[in-house]
């Protein structure tokens, strides 16, 4: 991942990276969460940057994720990356699902 240029919204996982067919903070559910959903029993945390500023997560996805085992953590997008990159130096299992800013 090192020197990599990405376009558009991606998800960061242990396993690498793959690109996010969302395109802004409305289009957040289970469907366009489904690969993190996919990774929930490996991860410690999945940190949702929620594009320009950190937005709240609507309950009832929130309910989903949690039943889902997926602890997360929203917040904007550059702070999303910036604490990504702090986690995965530590060795955490870290995902997190960016909205491009």
């Amino acid at each position: 991942m090192a020197n990599a240029d990405y376009r558009g919204s991606i998800i960061v996982h242990p396993g690498g990276v793959i690109p996010w067919a969302v395109t802004g903070f409305a289009d957040l559910s289970l469907e366009t969460l489904a690969p993190v959903l996919a990774l929930a029993s490996a991860l410690d945390v999945c940190l949702i940057g929620c594009g320009e500023k950190l937005l709240p997560i609507p309950l009832a996805l929130r309910t989903k994720l949690k039943e889902a085992g997926v602890p997360h953590d929203p917040m904007d997008t550059g702070a999303a990356c910036r604490t990504y990159n702090v986690l995965a130096g530590e060795g955490r299992a870290v995902a997190a699902a960016l909205i491009a800013v």
